[in-house]
């Protein structure tokens, strides 16, 4: 296809850009730091780069969007993606929003390194925000430079796919492209920085509002302006409950909860860590946001955090990421309250969190150990010794979850044999006690117990936890070697696992490489282990 034809092409896109359009803008014009007031956002262009390349794009994100591989392979799209060029119709901007920072106010936040090109209306009727990560400074950008390097969006993009294709909710990522010019980064805040490749992730969403964005203006007394965004919000995100007014506020609220403990169920289910659970972080629609120092879970420890900035508190370790959620949600409530006025009906709505959670937490686990439904009388004891079993010995998560489900139920083996199906999932054989073997193996029988109790056979317990037990994850290691070889010019391996994890449940025989456990050698590696909120 030639140029000419790529350019009409995304030219023609559907643009809509009700967000600029129904809300208010800043009235200065010049991109310089600021604080923005009286605004939802900022017109401001990407910054131009040298010489923009494409990485790598997500076909199904495409296809969102009516583009074809060509139009994704051309020299156009490069320009378009990266911020050289606006498409007829896009109006950029960054959005203004505040939030809390590890438990704490930290003012104005907003789009520091994020610029949204417009919304796009698709064949389908579908509504679609796409914004450029690392395209440069922004009002918001405070002492920063608005740029990201190739190794954070080599993740944020492996992620956001991955995620999708979990049946975790999140935004999407349509495309990863390099700039062609270098960034100094220092990656561990130590006083040695170093000149990193640049580049762009496109990221694909309904919608990047945030619990931040009502509380920015919650925080200044700018309630007109709040009521402007929630109205806004319910208008054109919710609209299925109607009208806005104080009754239908509560109900947008408890929604948000809704969506929020689902979100949550599904992080816990997978193993994912967000590692930086601000509010600022949190998407309004429930949706896995602002993939930074995030981690999965290897061996099984409710303590652990991706986040070197989180080290010492561990504020939003794997265990704490339910109760942060809930934490955060009445931050949100807060910021909504002079709209409603009341403390109450906000307090009942905040308790739909709970109520979610747990069920969903409950039916998740369920399926996980591959039971009909779970039973708290018998569940309750089984799941926390299952959880304690697994903390003991250092065990991976994902490995043994799958491969339970090859565990044999309702006959009667040697402790060896009823253990074998699991011993890939130990990274340290010598923890495996004589004590330890017993305790698992009594707990072992009494599943197998259970499992019989439910009417279940193993044919069906199988594929139901192969169902939501992946075999592939994006392993941190995994993705340290794909920035490893795209930092050395070799896309190979980035493209690879987008393709490995579009299918994260099936077998795929030819990958079993990519479901092992981590290797010693990335126990502390950095990138493999913790990462710093350094782009």
């Amino acid at each position: 296809m030639n140029t000419s034809a790529i350019i009409s092409h995304l030219d023609n896109l559907n643009f809509d850009n009700r967000f600029v359009r129904e809300l208010p803008a800043d009235a200065e014009t010049i991109n310089n730091r600021r604080q923005v007031l009286g605004a939802c956002y900022s017109r401001v262009l990407p910054t131009p780069v040298s010489k923009p390349q494409l990485v790598a794009y997500a076909r199904e994100v495409a296809e969102l969007l009516d583009l074809t591989p060509e139009h994704c392979e051309s020299d156009d799209f490069a320009q378009v993606f990266t911020g050289n060029r606006l498409a007829k119709g896009m109006d950029a901007y960054a959005s203004c929003y505040g939030g809390h920072q590890f438990g704490h106010w930290a003012g104005q936040l907003g789009d520091g390194r994020a610029i949204n090109l417009g919304e796009v209306i698709n064949r389908r009727g579908e509504h679609w925000v796409l914004q450029l990560k690392g395209a440069g400074a922004t009002p918001y950008s405070r002492n920063a430079d608005g740029l990201a390097v190739l190794r954070s969006s080599v993740r944020e993009f492996l992620c956001s796919e991955a995620m999708y294709h979990l049946g975790v909710p999140t935004t999407r990522a349509l495309s990863l492209t390099l700039t062609g010019e270098e960034i100094i980064r220092d990656m561990f805040y130590n006083g040695n920085p170093q000149a990193e490749p640049g580049a762009v992730v496109c990221r694909v969403a309904p919608s990047f509002t945030r619990f931040g964005s009502f509380q920015i203006f919650a925080a200044r007394g700018d309630t007109d302006l709040l009521k402007k965004l929630v109205d806004y919000t319910i208008r054109t995100d919710f609209p299925h409950l109607g009208e806005p007014s104080v009754a239908v506020y509560l109900e947008w609220f408890a929604e948000v909860c809704r969506r929020t403990a689902e979100m949550i169920v599904h992080w816990q289910r997978v193993g994912f860590v967000h590692g930086v659970m601000n509010t600022d972080n949190m998407s309004i629609l429930g949706l896995t946001i602002d993939y930074g120092p995030y981690g999965w879970l290897e061996d099984f420890d409710f303590n652990w955090t991706p986040n070197t900035t989180d080290a010492r508190d561990r504020r939003y370790r794997f265990g704490n990421q339910p109760s942060i959620a809930f934490w955060n949600l009445g931050q949100l409530a807060n910021a909504i309250y002079p709209l409603i006025g009341q403390v109450e009906p906000l307090q009942q709505a905040v308790n739909t969190y709970k109520q979610a959670y747990e069920q969903g937490w409950q039916a998740m686990i369920a399926a996980k150990l591959g039971l009909h439904e779970y039973n708290p009388a018998t569940d309750d004891e089984l799941t926390t010794e299952l959880a304690t079993l697994m903390q003991l010995v250092e065990t991976d998560m994902t490995i043994f979850y799958r491969h339970l489900a090859n565990i044999e139920t309702g006959v009667e083996i040697s402790d060896d044999l009823l253990m074998e199906p699991l011993l890939s999932a130990i990274y340290v054989p010598e923890q495996l006690t004589a004590d330890y073997k017993t305790r698992l193996c009594l707990w072992l029988r009494g599943y197998s117990k259970r499992i019989q109790s439910d009417g279940t056979s193993d044919t069906l317990r199988r594929k139901r936890m192969n169902a939501v037990n992946p075999k592939y994850v994006l392993r941190n290691y995994l993705a340290q070697l794909a920035i490893d070889k795209a930092e050395a010019g070799d896309f190979s391996m980035v493209n690879e696992l987008l393709e490995l994890l579009r299918h994260p449940y099936d077998e795929q025989p030819d990958q079993e490489r990519f479901a092992e456990k981590r290797p010693d050698w990335a126990r502390q590696r950095a990138g493999c282990s913790m990462l710093s909120c350094s782009s």
